[in-house]
């Protein structure tokens, strides 16, 4: 701990950190983010800028964040906050970085850690109620569905989801790997569009049933006031802008490319970074690895950054109609109707309740489908 202004020095090497995950059990309904003390530490620091502030901030005394402090510097062998009485308490460049390191690392395995946390919430739900129906759900990650989550174990439905690309879901639904799958796609696509060259030949009228689920807003997400003036997709060719970009599979890699497409522009060679989720790129662009990412507004307003909205689409949950008539897709479908769900949506940035719940048509909705008349 440095009580004036000079950052830390260089340490000495020492043995690679070893990581122990642990969990706990309860029944208060809530759910977060894989928790280590030191990382909320840190967080209380650097938001409040002062031990006082931080111990208010996480319920301790000053003592106690203050012999915390001293016994992870000693742990980790680095200093981790410049300190002077009567000034503004920062992080040194190392805590700085290990903050915000733990974040993005805790963006990018968001996905893999919520269906981790699922697929042991099911087990427990199967040995103390088997009451509890079990609905299979792979689908591109969305900041909705853990809600929807919530909202459906209060209903005793339990939604085991699995995040997965838009196409790889689909793709798990036909090969049996699910009940349900979740995708996207931007609201009045062509029949030409890279929405319809991509997704045409998963889904098949007849085969197929969508149901409403959600709309939401896709755009760039900017340091927090965009200081650099980011302010539409043509920004993607400016020098010395580093962009993230998403995999290829994924339903938001699928709208930029149709959006690019739109504007007459071409797909960037590559990207500064390439990232798994919408928590994550939002992650990359607040700890200044990149200028700017394509993502969900919900992500970036959660990460306190900016947001330049460019598309508006729909996210559905797919079934086989072979299927829709099951009591738990029915009781779900109900769920999704309910007004419950869309105060729920309500209160997600860019979110808006279009349709849920309501069984419909891919030659209504997605019209790409053409059929020789029969004389």
């Amino acid at each position: 701990m440095h009580s004036n202004n000079n950052d830390d020095s260089p340490a000495p090497t020492r043995s690679p950190q070893r990581v122990q995950l642990t969990y706990s059990l309860g029944t208060d309904g809530t759910a977060g983010p894989v928790h280590h003390p030191l990382f909320a530490l840190l967080d209380a620091l650097h938001r409040g800028g002062s031990i006082s502030a931080a111990a208010t901030a996480l319920g301790f005394s000053y003592r106690h964040v203050w012999g915390e402090l001293r016994r992870w510097e000693t742990e980790l062998g680095r200093s981790l906050i410049i300190w002077n009485k009567g000034q503004r308490a920062v992080l040194t460049s190392f805590g700085d970085k290990l903050l915000w390191a733990e974040r993005r690392a805790q963006a990018r395995l968001a996905p893999q850690i919520e269906s981790l946390r699922m697929e042991l919430e099911r087990a427990f739900a199967d040995a103390f109620d088997d009451r509890v129906d079990v609905l299979s759900v792979c689908a591109s990650h969305d900041q909705a569905l853990p809600l929807l989550r919530e909202l459906a174990l209060a209903e005793q439905l339990h939604l085991d989801i699995e995040f997965a690309g838009s196409l790889d879901a689909l793709h798990t639904l036909d090969a049996g790997g699910c009940l349900l799958a979740g995708f996207h796609v931007l609201d009045g696509v062509a029949r030409g569009s890279v929405s319809a060259r991509t997704y045409r030949a998963r889904l098949k009228p007849g085969h197929h049933k969508l149901i409403g689920f959600a709309q939401r807003v896709q755009g760039v997400m900017t340091a927090p006031g965009n200081p650099l003036k980011v302010g539409s997709l043509h920004d993607l060719s400016r020098p010395g802008l580093r962009w993230v970009g998403r995999p290829e599979g994924t339903g938001t890699r699928v709208l930029l490319e149709e959006l690019i497409e739109q504007a007459g522009l071409k797909m960037p060679e590559a990207f500064a970074l390439i990232e798994p989720s919408h928590g994550a790129a939002a992650q990359a662009v607040a700890s200044g690895a990149a200028d700017a990412a394509f993502g969900l507004e919900a992500a970036a307003r959660a990460a306190g950054l900016g947001f330049v909205p460019l598309a508006r689409e729909r996210y559905f949950l797919v079934t086989l109609k072979s299927t829709l008539e099951q009591p738990a897709v029915q009781r779900l479908v109900s769920l999704l109707g309910s007004t419950t769900w869309a105060r729920t949506l309500a209160g997600l940035p860019g979110y808006r309740a279009t349709e849920p719940g309501a069984v419909l048509a891919l030659t209504k909705v997605l019209p790409w489908w053409s059929y020789r008349s029969k004389h």
